[in-house]
């Protein structure tokens, strides 16, 4: 029989997963695995499990929020585990999936875990770290780590909505050097993010629409800091909008970006705190993971398959 390694984590979300667990097991059966399940215990066990499990699994399969995602994505790049990963979404907001297009259903998400495609996404390396679909700092990126668990569980995203209004009236602001492609902008931002994603804390459309996850690379929004009540109303009205307004943002594509401040700035990656950072670079590593998605999604999320659509 092929090997299966499964890690969730037991308290995601709203605990959908819990009680279709055996159901779930049986999906995996039924398509030919041998499973090792484990349930993570603490913070970041999913990447310690990963990281030191034995070779030979065929396939992995995580179950839980995007930081789940990210804790066994980064397991397995700190090793270069080279086995296709599945994802079953039981998080709060889930964006990556929902960018990929991987149900929300739990049994479906298996069935897709299993008899799926292998897709080769981008990953993301922050310094020495990793991430999968969001590097950010500014304006509410610590809500998401720092709203409890409980909290979210019973709330969904109205708990980070509560979270981030607490602050609204405290809004930090950073002057950074950033440095891509052979351009340099210096300015004052309250908010940033590169990212390989479609949703972003639950809404779809803020970074555009032609995003695709294998072209080596991200997408990067920065935010100014509004100077008086108008900017900040037009920077308000863009974002409501979805739309990029040049005189409140910078907007551009790059597969490396550098990051240069006088001061230490706090960074989440996927949803979880990535540390406070003077000096940043990101990278775009092209095609690094094998993520499963259905068959007939895998065309819409390719660079390559897109062209080919359009020709």
């Amino acid at each position: 029989m092929k090997k299966m390694l499964f890690i969730y984590n037991p308290n995601a979300g709203t605990g959908t997963l819990k009680p279709k667990l055996s159901d779930v097991l049986d999906v995996f059966t039924k398509a030919g695995y041998e499973v090792t399940v484990y349930p993570t215990q603490k913070a970041h066990d999913g990447a310690e499990k990963m990281s030191s499990c034995p070779d030979g699994y065929d396939l992995i399969v995580c179950s839980g929020g995007d930081g789940t995602l990210d804790e066994v994505m980064t397991g397995m790049r700190m090793r270069s585990y080279q086995a296709p990963l599945g994802y079953i979404p039981a998080g709060t907001t889930n964006d990556f999936a929902s960018s990929l297009g991987i149900p929300k259903d739990i049994l479906a998400a298996a069935d897709t875990a299993v008899n799926g495609m292998p897709f080769p996404c981008d990953v993301g390396t922050f310094n020495d770290d990793y991430f999968i679909y969001i590097a950010a700092f500014g304006l509410f990126t610590d809500v998401s780590y720092e709203t409890k668990q409980s909290m979210k569980n019973i709330l969904g995203h109205l708990a980070y909505v509560l979270e981030g209004a607490k602050r609204i009236f405290n809004i930090p602001s950073y002057k950074i050097r950033v440095t891509h492609d052979g351009e340099e902008i210096e300015d004052e931002f309250i908010y940033g993010m590169v990212t390989n994603s479609r949703s972003v804390g639950g809404f779809k459309g803020i970074i555009g629409t032609d995003v695709v996850f294998d072209d080596g690379e991200f997408e990067v929004t920065l935010i100014k800091t509004p100077k008086n009540p108008m900017e900040l109303n037009d920077l308000l009205g863009a974002i409501m909008l979805k739309q990029i307004n040049p005189d409140r943002m910078y907007s551009f594509k790059s597969g490396c970006v550098r990051f240069e401040s006088m001061e230490a700035i706090p960074w989440t990656l996927d949803g979880e705190y990535g540390g406070s950072h003077e000096e940043v670079t990101v990278r775009n590593n092209r095609q690094a993971l094998q993520i499963m998605v259905k068959q007939e999604v895998a065309a819409g999320l390719s660079a390559e398959k897109m062209a080919e659509e359009q020709t």
